[in-house]
C-alpha cells in the first residue's frame, strides 16, 4: 500500500483504527516486513554478486585470448576448457543461484508475508511505522495547540 495514487494524488490512508491487531500481532507484522526488506537486500546482493562475477568472466575471456596471442596456448586452452565453463558454486551460474533463489524462496517467502497481511491487516503494510507517522504528527500537532 502506498500513499499515492497513480495519478500523483494522495491515496486515503488506510484506517488504522479499523485494523483489530493484538500488540504482539503488530510486533509479527513488523518483523514479516523487515525480514522481507532483508530478503529483498540479500537478492540484492547476489545480483551483484552475478553481475560482478560475469565481468570478471568477460576479463577471462580477454586474458585466454591474449595468451593465445602471446604464444601460451596452454594457459589459453586451460582458461577456455577449465575456468570458463566452470560454474561458480556446486557446478551452477551465478544466473542459476539468482533464478533459483527468485523462484524457491524470495516468491515464497514473498508470499507468505503477503498472505499473513492480509489476514491480520486487511494488507496494510508498515502498520508500526504508519502507527508511529500518526503519533508523531498528532504529538506535534497537540504543540502547536499549547
Amino acid at each position: 500500500m502506498t500513499d499515492s495514487d497513480p495519478n500523483g494524488g494522495p491515496e486515503a490512508a488506510p484506517d488504522l483504527d479499523d485494523l483489530d491487531l493484538s500488540e504482539t500481532e503488530q510486533a509479527s507484522l513488523h518483523d514479516l516486513q523487515l525480514s522481507i526488506e532483508h530478503v529483498h537486500r540479500a537478492y540484492g546482493t547476489l545480483l551483484e554478486f552475478h553481475h560482478q562475477l560475469g565481468h570478471a568472466m568477460d576479463r577471462l575471456g580477454d586474458a585466454e585470448d591474449h595468451l593465445r596471442e602471446a604464444g601460451h596456448e596452454a594457459w589459453a586452452n586451460e582458461l577456455r576448457d577449465d575456468h570458463l565453463p566452470a560454474g561458480a558454486i556446486s557446478d551452477q551460474w551465478t544466473f542459476e543461484l539468482v533464478e533459483e533463489f527468485s523462484e524457491e524462496f524470495l516468491e515464497d517467502v514473498d508470499a507468505f508475508e503477503r498472505e499473513v497481511r492480509d489476514k491480520l491487516a486487511d494488507g496494510v503494510d508498515h502498520v508500526t511505522e504508519r502507527r508511529q507517522k500518526r503519533r508523531l504528527r498528532e504529538r506535534a500537532e497537540d504543540a502547536d495547540h499549547d
